[in-house]
Protein backbone atom coordinates (compact mmCIF):
# COMPACT_ATOMS: atom_id res chain seq x y z
CA UNK A 1 0.00 0.00 0.00
CA UNK A 2 1.11 3.35 -1.01
CA UNK A 3 1.58 5.82 2.14
CA UNK A 4 1.78 9.39 2.32
CA UNK A 5 5.54 10.54 3.39
CA UNK A 6 6.08 11.98 7.05
CA UNK A 7 6.83 15.15 7.76
CA UNK A 8 10.44 15.15 10.08
CA UNK A 9 11.37 18.71 11.51
CA UNK A 10 14.85 18.83 12.66
CA UNK A 11 16.10 21.25 14.87
CA UNK A 12 19.69 21.84 16.52
CA UNK A 13 21.82 24.68 18.24
CA UNK A 14 24.24 26.03 15.60
CA UNK A 15 26.92 23.95 15.32
CA UNK A 16 25.36 20.69 16.55
CA UNK A 17 25.71 19.63 13.32
CA UNK A 18 21.69 19.17 11.81
CA UNK A 19 22.75 20.02 8.08
CA UNK A 20 25.39 17.69 7.95
CA UNK A 21 23.42 14.97 9.32
CA UNK A 22 20.68 15.67 7.52
CA UNK A 23 22.46 15.79 4.16
CA UNK A 24 23.92 12.51 5.03
CA UNK A 25 20.63 10.51 5.73
CA UNK A 26 19.15 12.26 2.51
CA UNK A 27 22.45 11.02 0.51
CA UNK A 28 22.24 7.97 1.84
CA UNK A 29 19.10 6.61 3.01
CA UNK A 30 15.92 5.68 0.40
CA UNK A 31 12.74 7.56 0.59
CA UNK A 32 13.99 10.74 1.78
CA UNK A 33 13.85 14.21 0.87
CA UNK A 34 15.25 17.68 2.36
CA UNK A 35 13.44 20.52 2.26
CA UNK A 36 14.87 23.66 0.56
CA UNK A 37 14.54 26.38 2.78
CA UNK A 38 14.35 30.46 2.05
CA UNK A 39 16.29 32.86 4.03
CA UNK A 40 17.72 36.04 4.18
CA UNK A 41 21.60 35.70 5.40
CA UNK A 42 24.08 35.35 3.42
CA UNK A 43 25.87 32.18 1.53
CA UNK A 44 28.83 30.69 3.47
CA UNK A 45 31.46 29.58 1.36
CA UNK A 46 30.32 26.35 -0.48
CA UNK A 47 27.19 27.17 -0.14
CA UNK A 48 24.97 26.63 -3.70
CA UNK A 49 22.06 28.40 -4.39
CA UNK A 50 18.73 26.56 -4.67
CA UNK A 51 21.17 23.53 -3.00
CA UNK A 52 21.51 24.72 0.56
CA UNK A 53 19.06 27.34 0.50
CA UNK A 54 17.30 30.16 -1.59
CA UNK A 55 18.85 33.52 -0.64
CA UNK A 56 16.78 36.24 -1.26
CA UNK A 57 16.06 39.77 0.17
CA UNK A 58 14.28 40.49 2.85
CA UNK A 59 11.56 42.47 0.57
CA UNK A 60 11.14 39.46 -1.62
CA UNK A 61 10.80 37.24 1.51
CA UNK A 62 8.15 39.71 3.05
CA UNK A 63 6.70 38.94 0.06
CA UNK A 64 6.62 34.96 0.11
CA UNK A 65 4.86 35.68 3.59
CA UNK A 66 2.01 37.90 1.85
CA UNK A 67 1.08 35.33 -0.34
CA UNK A 68 1.01 32.35 1.48
CA UNK A 69 3.82 30.50 0.02
CA UNK A 70 5.53 29.69 3.15
CA UNK A 71 4.48 26.65 5.69
CA UNK A 72 6.48 28.80 8.74
CA UNK A 73 8.95 31.42 8.98
CA UNK A 74 10.79 33.03 11.46
CA UNK A 75 13.62 35.57 12.42
CA UNK A 76 16.57 34.04 13.73
CA UNK A 77 19.80 36.20 14.41
CA UNK A 78 18.88 39.20 12.56
CA UNK A 79 17.42 37.00 9.32
CA UNK A 80 14.82 35.69 8.04
CA UNK A 81 14.22 31.77 7.57
CA UNK A 82 11.40 30.05 5.97
CA UNK A 83 9.88 26.79 4.22
CA UNK A 84 8.36 26.89 0.67
CA UNK A 85 4.77 24.93 0.46
CA UNK A 86 4.94 23.58 -2.89
CA UNK A 87 8.36 21.11 -3.05
CA UNK A 88 7.31 19.36 0.67
CA UNK A 89 3.39 18.48 -0.21
CA UNK A 90 4.90 17.43 -3.71
CA UNK A 91 7.21 14.96 -2.32
CA UNK A 92 4.88 13.72 0.80
CA UNK A 93 2.65 13.01 -1.91
CA UNK A 94 5.18 10.60 -3.40
CA UNK A 95 5.58 8.85 -0.25
CA UNK A 96 8.61 10.19 0.99
CA UNK A 97 9.98 11.56 4.35
CA UNK A 98 10.48 15.33 4.05
CA UNK A 99 13.29 16.64 6.38
CA UNK A 100 12.33 20.22 7.15
CA UNK A 101 15.53 21.92 8.95
CA UNK A 102 14.39 24.80 10.77
CA UNK A 103 14.62 26.98 14.21
CA UNK A 104 12.93 25.89 17.21
CA UNK A 105 10.13 28.74 16.21
CA UNK A 106 9.31 27.35 13.09
CA UNK A 107 9.30 23.97 14.61
CA UNK A 108 6.74 25.11 16.89
CA UNK A 109 4.35 26.73 13.98
CA UNK A 110 4.99 23.63 11.69
CA UNK A 111 3.56 21.42 15.22
CA UNK A 112 0.69 23.19 14.92
CA UNK A 113 -0.23 23.33 11.64
CA UNK A 114 1.02 19.74 11.06
CA UNK A 115 0.51 17.83 14.24
CA UNK A 116 1.36 14.65 12.45
CA UNK A 117 4.95 16.13 12.27
CA UNK A 118 7.53 14.31 14.26
CA UNK A 119 9.78 16.69 16.45
CA UNK A 120 13.40 15.97 16.27
CA UNK A 121 16.46 17.83 17.94
CA UNK A 122 20.16 17.35 17.14
CA UNK A 123 22.66 17.87 19.64
CA UNK A 124 26.35 17.78 20.19
CA UNK A 125 28.62 15.79 22.41
CA UNK A 126 28.38 18.66 24.80
CA UNK A 127 27.76 22.75 25.15
CA UNK A 128 31.69 22.97 24.78
CA UNK A 129 32.24 20.88 22.07
CA UNK A 130 28.93 22.78 20.17
CA UNK A 131 30.79 26.41 20.82
CA UNK A 132 34.33 24.94 19.25
CA UNK A 133 32.72 23.96 16.13
CA UNK A 134 30.96 27.68 15.93
CA UNK A 135 34.62 29.21 16.31
CA UNK A 136 36.25 26.62 13.58
CA UNK A 137 34.03 27.57 10.84
CA UNK A 138 35.24 30.78 10.94
CA UNK A 139 32.86 31.67 8.91
CA UNK A 140 31.47 34.66 11.30
CA UNK A 141 32.49 37.15 13.59
CA UNK A 142 33.10 36.72 17.39
CA UNK A 143 29.87 39.26 17.95
CA UNK A 144 28.01 36.92 15.70
CA UNK A 145 28.56 34.14 17.68
CA UNK A 146 28.10 35.39 20.74
CA UNK A 147 24.47 36.33 19.51
CA UNK A 148 23.83 33.04 18.53
CA UNK A 149 24.96 31.85 22.28
CA UNK A 150 22.35 34.10 23.59
CA UNK A 151 19.90 32.51 21.13
CA UNK A 152 20.47 29.30 22.22
CA UNK A 153 19.80 30.57 25.84
CA UNK A 154 16.66 31.20 25.12
CA UNK A 155 15.59 28.12 23.22
CA UNK A 156 17.07 25.41 25.15
CA UNK A 157 14.25 24.91 27.70
CA UNK A 158 12.13 24.24 24.23
CA UNK A 159 13.93 20.79 23.69
CA UNK A 160 11.96 19.00 26.25
CA UNK A 161 8.77 19.64 24.01
CA UNK A 162 10.88 17.72 21.20
CA UNK A 163 9.61 14.19 20.72
CA UNK A 164 12.91 12.88 20.21
CA UNK A 165 16.73 13.78 20.32
CA UNK A 166 19.79 12.37 18.18
CA UNK A 167 23.35 13.15 19.51
CA UNK A 168 25.82 13.82 16.53
CA UNK A 169 28.86 12.89 17.85
CA UNK A 170 29.80 10.98 14.71
CA UNK A 171 27.59 11.94 11.61
CA UNK A 172 27.39 8.54 10.34
CA UNK A 173 26.05 7.46 13.55
CA UNK A 174 23.87 10.24 14.09
CA UNK A 175 22.31 9.53 10.64
CA UNK A 176 21.64 6.16 12.06
CA UNK A 177 20.09 7.20 14.39
CA UNK A 178 17.62 9.42 12.88
CA UNK A 179 16.45 7.04 10.42
CA UNK A 180 15.93 4.81 12.59
CA UNK A 181 13.65 7.20 14.63
CA UNK A 182 11.42 7.89 11.74
CA UNK A 183 11.11 4.26 10.59
CA UNK A 184 9.64 3.54 14.04
CA UNK A 185 7.01 6.47 13.62
CA UNK A 186 6.03 5.40 10.23
CA UNK A 187 4.92 1.92 12.17
CA UNK A 188 3.26 3.60 14.61
CA UNK A 189 -0.94 2.09 14.32
CA UNK A 190 -2.28 5.85 14.45
CA UNK A 191 -0.37 6.36 10.93
CA UNK A 192 -1.74 3.00 9.63
CA UNK A 193 -5.68 3.23 9.58
CA UNK A 194 -5.50 1.34 6.65
CA UNK A 195 -4.27 -1.74 8.01
CA UNK A 196 -7.02 -1.54 10.12
CA UNK A 197 -9.71 -0.48 8.21
CA UNK A 198 -8.70 -4.23 6.47
CA UNK A 199 -8.70 -6.24 9.26
CA UNK A 200 -12.33 -4.62 10.44
CA UNK A 201 -13.58 -5.29 7.39
CA UNK A 202 -13.01 -9.25 7.65
CA UNK A 203 -13.10 -9.66 11.62
CA UNK A 204 -15.66 -6.75 12.98
CA UNK A 205 -18.42 -8.69 13.04
CA UNK A 206 -17.27 -12.00 14.32
CA UNK A 207 -16.84 -12.25 18.42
Amino acid sequence: MSKRGLLIVVSGFSGAGKSTVTKYLVKNYPGYALSISATTRDPRPGEVEGKDYFYVTKEHFREMIASDSLMEYAEYTDNYYGTPKAFVEEQLAKGNNVILEIEVQGAFIIKDKYPDAVLVFVTAPSMETLIKRLRDRKTETEEKIQKRIAQMSREYRYIPRYEYYVLNDEVEKAAERLDAVIRSESYRTERCPEILEDIEKYLGGTK
